[in-house]
């Protein structure tokens, strides 16, 4: 047989590919077998390599068939892990997943894009879960029922000894009435204000709900519902009052069922017999009865409107006003709001089909309320008391954990720190000064209005022990303990002795720009001008002007200028006799803010401080309340360890105890007790040989200091001993919460007094209150305080030639320059008058502003008789009399 040229084997099922995985399978060690062993081309397999020849047919095929079968797995497992790509016939497909992701058969970005069939049996799989669970939901959630509504309980409010002071709150002032019994005026001036589309809705505002969930997911203000429906729903969920998606999600499942299985009529009766009206008053027949004394079927169409209108919210539409819960729910602002709201209600009852215009002209004025507290219980003092320990848990529910609405569903016992007896003894000292002397029948244009306010504190733990807010708190509803805006004077001025105490003033030997950080510590020794109509100088040494660029001129009470010639008044003395141009100036030296951060220290609220721009701020324009100026003054007393004054001790439920004050309260340092304690000691001087002689304590020692503003609208007594510390306020005004023009009255005659000072009425109901008081309790001494400071202003600096009289600088039009500061030299007797670094014996320059502040009230300390100069202009002039940008105060 001729040689010839072998011809290479076809790949069996796999195509080049798998003839070239072939020849490298062959390379591995497999063989074919030769071309002549079997006659037949499948019975070899090109390896390149050596052939091997087989003793017969049957084992050549044999090898023939293991050699295809490990073609064929190869290939198999290198088409599945190309996707498919190169496979030949006979190839096994991949295989089938539920959920192709990521998809086969596509690469790259391709591979993650999910096709339209995942996209949408997602889609359909999850909305039917959402439907799944809303049905659900919808079934397990029942009907509310508006009985349940009037299970709240009281609260019942214990004295600081543990006897019960009065139960008040829930169940008292609650009456469910029928549908028939709610006039339809009510009915329409709730559907015009809150929902137009009530009778025909379904009980929902998807909008509404989607717009308060999107909110409150994001973590901005909660909100309600919007249709009455939800509005009924959410008062009826007592028992889940939280702002909450899952409670949102809640009350919109139980507002559809409502909407769908519950009459109009029957959510409509439900919802006003529900709502809570302010006053205590739950439900229509209650806020009837509590705003107009009448049953809710003898309501006119302005009483709904006033009632729709308070449904807003009490605290800020009830015109007796709710401030010891928000400073800014006053009397009148809530009036004005809701005046403001009755007429709109109107006016849309009209618009909406409802009313009809003649009726709606019958009723031009705003409705005429009842008193705010009906409640006999609530009669006196107690009414005061109640309310204050409401606002502070209200006021302070992070800590009490007692929001609004739980404190009005009751269920609480609430144990004060009010002392009875001397809540008792405080009103009586009051009655009795009232009794004495105002006579408002004999002299109503002078005692008619006349109100009084207190407040007692224990310096040790701030404890609010006794307050006076009123002569009843059934008729006279405003809190006289509480924010009134009266005035504080010259009680103002320890705060800043303390703020020069503790920051120090400018050094006057210093130019401006050095004496900026170069501070002195001051000691009571520091001398300061006493001199009436004073130049005031700024902390960078230029003189003070007002807004018509006028220098201001600071008055004393009466005009009084202490210690002619020279003028030299110490700060003690100072206090002692409440010069006004020496603390005036000692202010600006020191610096506003810091006086306005010294009494913050103490324990004033900020928001009841004076603008700190004016030279007055220093002497009293501010308006914080009794309770403050007592804790404030408790600051001092507790040797500069300064507690924030509280009413409330401990609160429990039918769980145990839900608040204590003890795991609450912080005491701050405000005041070195170096500081506290000297100014504690520059105060009894006051009550000791000064303005406030008339609180001397039988054998104990008092520190105080009297106060009287500007116009003669207030006057102020506040002091206090090592155990105690109270305030006195005294201020005339007009006692209709209604009227809108309420302002502060003069009291010039009043109690038959020419004029009204801190040391007359205010200090001697803080005598005989204290007196009884203190009663009994050991007799503490203050703290005997270290030297403190530098003396400040100890020379004097004459001037070489006398200038103008007052009376001549009175007529001039035009200011003369700010005269300039000589260098000092030592003191020579003259019987000129001199000026000193601050103004020391300087008169007054031509066209100076002297007619802005009216200063008054020495509060009958003893002073030092005048210069004739001063004689002759003395008590010309009582200022403005209308608290105005430039008003003064004094002791």
């Amino acid at each position: 047989m001729s040689e010839h040229r072998r011809k290479s084997p076809q790949p069996q099922g796999g195509g080049r590919a798998a003839a070239r995985r072939g020849q490298t399978g062959s390379s591995s060690g497999r063989r074919a077998a030769p071309r002549g062993a079997t006659e037949s081309p499948s019975d070899s397999y090109d390896s390149g390599g050596e052939e091997r020849p087989f003793g017969s047919r049957a084992e050549a095929r044999r090898a023939s068939q293991r050699n295809s079968s490990a073609a064929g797995r190869r290939r198999a497992a290198d088409g599945a892990g190309q996707g498919g790509r190169g496979r030949g016939r006979g190839s096994v497909p991949p295989k089938k997943r539920i959920i192709d992701y990521p998809r086969a058969g596509k690469y790259g970005a391709a591979r993650w894009v999910p096709s339209w069939k995942l996209v949408t049996g997602l889609f359909i799989g999850f909305f039917g879960s959402m439907m799944a669970v809303a049905g659900v939901a919808y079934a397990l959630v029942g009907l509310p029922d508006v009985a349940k509504t009037a299970e709240a309980q009281n609260n019942v409010y214990y004295w600081a000894d543990g006897t019960q002071m009065v139960a008040t709150g829930g169940e008292t002032n609650r009456q469910i009435i029928d549908y028939s019994r709610i006039p339809k005026e009510m009915r329409y001036a709730v559907i015009s204000a809150e929902n137009k589309t009530f009778e025909n809705d379904r009980g929902v505002d998807p909008m509404g709900i989607g717009r308060a969930l999107f909110n409150m997911a994001k973590g901005g203000q909660t909100q309600g519902g919007s249709t009455i429906t939800q509005q009924y729903v959410k008062n009826a969920m007592l028992e889940d009052q939280s702002q909450t998606i899952s409670r949102k999600f809640k009350e919109l499942f139980v507002s559809i069922k409502v909407g769908a299985n519950v009459d109009k009529e029957d959510i409509m009766a439900g919802y006003l017999n529900s709502a809570y009206y302010g006053r205590g008053a739950y439900g229509i027949q209650a806020a009837a009865r509590t705003y107009f004394d009448k049953d809710a079927e003898d309501l006119n169409p302005s009483q709904c409107a006033f009632l729709a209108s308070v449904l807003k919210g009490a605290t800020y539409y009830d015109p007796a006003g709710a401030e010891s819960i928000d400073p800014s729910a006053t009397p009148a602002a809530n009036r004005q709001r809701a005046e403001t709201r009755w007429r709109w209600i109107l006016g849309e009852m009209v618009k909406d089909g409802h009313l009809e215009e003649s009726v709606r002209n019958k009723y031009p004025d705003f409705p005429t309320l009842q008193s705010p507290r009906s409640n006999a219980q609530l009669g006196g003092q107690v009414g005061y008391l109640v309310d204050l320990a409401k606002a502070y848990i209200v006021n302070n529910s992070e800590k009490t954990g007692i929001t609004e609405k739980q404190l009005r569903d009751g269920g609480y016992e609430i144990h004060t720190t009010f002392d009875k007896k001397k809540v008792t003894q405080l009103e009586a000292a009051v009655k009795k000064v009232r009794k004495e002397n105002i006579k408002e029948k004999e002299r109503p244009k002078t005692d008619k209005h006349v109100q009084f306010g207190g407040a007692s504190v224990d310096p040790e733990t701030g404890a609010i022990k006794a307050i006076y807010g009123g002569v009843d708190a059934t008729k006279h509803f405003t809190n006289n303990a509480d924010q009134t805006g009266a005035q504080v004077g010259s009680t103002f001025k320890p705060f800043v002795l303390a703020a020069a105490m503790k920051w120090g003033v400018r050094d006057p030997d210093l130019e401006p720009t050095q004496a900026q950080d170069e501070r002195i510590q001051v000691s009571p020794k520091s001398l300061y001008s006493g001199k009436n109509k004073l130049k005031i100088e700024d902390y960078d040494g230029t003189v003070w002007k007002d807004k018509d660029e006028k220098e201001w001129l600071q008055r004393n009470d009466g005009d009084e200028s202490y210690n002619p010639p020279t003028f030299q008044i110490d700060l003690r003395e100072a206090m002692r006799v409440s010069s006004n141009s020496a603390y005036v100036q000692l202010g600006m030296n020191v610096g506003l803010d810091k006086v306005r951060e010294s009494a913050v220290d103490a324990g004033i609220k900020e928001g009841s401080l004076a603008s700190a721009n004016f030279p007055s701020f220093s002497i009293g324009t501010s308006d914080p309340s009794a309770i403050r100026m007592a804790g404030a003054y408790a600051t001092f007393a507790a040797s500069g360890k300064q507690n924030e004054p509280y009413s409330v001790d401990e609160i429990t439920d039918k769980d145990g105890t839900v608040f204590t004050h003890e795991n609450s309260a912080k005491a701050k340092q405000a005041f070195t007790p170096l500081v506290a304690d000297n100014v504690t000691d520059v105060l009894k001087t006051v009550v000791d040989e000064g303005t406030g002689t008339a609180a001397k304590l039988s054998n104990r020692p008092v520190a105080g200091k009297t106060g009287t503003t500007d116009g003669n609208k207030s006057a102020w007594f506040v002091g206090y001993t090592p155990q105690l510390s109270t305030a006195i306020s005294m201020y005339r005004m007009d006692d209709d919460e209604s009227n809108k023009k309420r302002e502060f009255l003069e009291m010039y005659g009043t109690g038959g007094q020419d004029k009204i000072h801190g040391a007359s009425f205010p200090a001697e109901i803080w005598h005989d209150y204290m007196e009884q008081a203190l009663k009994g309790t050991k007799v503490e001494q203050f703290p005997t305080p270290e030297p403190i400071g530098e003396v400040v202003n100890d020379v004097v600096v004459p001037t070489p030639t006398p200038t103008p009289t007052e009376t001549e600088e009175e007529e001039s039009e035009e200011p003369e320059p700010t005269p300039t500061k000589s260098e000092p030299s030592p003191p020579a007797p003259t019987t000129s008058e001199s000026c000193g670094a601050f103004g020391f014996g300087c008169e007054d320059d031509g066209g100076a502003s002297t007619g802005e502040t009216d200063t008054g009230g020495t509060d009958g300390g003893a002073s030092p008789s005048t210069s004739e100069s001063e004689e002759e202009d003395g008590g010309n002039s009582r200022g403005n009399g209308n608290g105005g940008l430039f008003q003064g105060s004094s002791g």
